[in-house]
């Protein structure tokens, strides 16, 4: 032991050591007023740890209380924020310019758009959609349109069912709005011969499944969603 109960116990020992129980540091003492020292400095070392302690132990009740504990009546307890997804906040900023866009509404716009698209794609001729696309996108889908030409074939795209629209991602980039929307639907997806009508890829009577996830793009606070991106998992 430190401090003050170390001083005292120490000159305890020393006596009891070099003068017997009748001499040294305290004089005359008897073994009763030994035992009734030791207990004096028990007790002060005692209340001297909990006044360490208290402060420690008043700020942890008061952390968990803010959580954890149930509040009391009258008292105005703190909750912990609520975590904000990527997808939140990405809506927020669009809103910020846009105070009216709403992703319900949006899938809406998208699953238009969708149609659009795939009946273009499936004239052959992306022209009818330019308005819908980004130059990018715009070249690479006629590029693989001119290629089913010069093969002579056609791609069949029939009785498309959408089965889920979903907006799974919202942020904006060097001035322009992102909206990503995630289509799960299942259609006839086969490719004919152009002279003969052959079946020569996929299956007239069998539909399948797909998952796709198309990107809208638009600038801030301007009209007009087009599509960037088309990506499968």
């Amino acid at each position: 032991m430190g401090g003050i109960g170390g001083l005292l116990l120490g000159g305890l020992i020393g006596s009891m050591l070099f003068g017997g129980f009748g001499g040294g540091l305290f004089g005359g003492i008897g073994l009763v007023e030994i035992v009734l020292i030791g207990g004096g400095i028990l007790l002060l070392m005692s209340y001297m740890k909990r006044r360490r302690e208290e402060p420690a132990l008043a700020h942890s009740g008061a952390y968990r209380s803010s959580w954890q504990d149930a509040p009391s009546a009258g008292v105005a307890v703190a909750e912990a924020p609520s975590e904000v997804s990527d997808l939140e906040r990405g809506i927020s900023h669009i809103r910020q310019m846009d105070p009216s866009f709403d992703p319900i509404r949006f899938q809406e716009t998208a699953s238009d758009l969708f149609f659009k698209v795939q009946a273009a794609w499936a004239s052959r001729d992306m022209s009818g959609a330019s308005a819908l696309l980004t130059s990018e996108m715009l070249s690479i889908l006629q590029r693989d349109a001119d290629r089913l030409k010069a093969g002579r074939k056609i791609n069949r795209l029939e009785n498309i069912a959408v089965r889920s629209v979903e907006v799974t991602e919202a942020w904006q980039e060097s001035g322009q709005n992102y909206v990503t929307v995630r289509f799960l639907a299942s259609l006839l997806d086969y490719t004919v011969d152009e002279s003969s009508g052959t079946v020569v890829e996929g299956s007239k009577s069998e539909p399948v499944k797909f998952e796709e996830y198309w990107t809208f793009v638009r600038p801030i606070g301007g009209q007009g969603w087009k599509l960037s991106a088309i990506q499968q998992p």
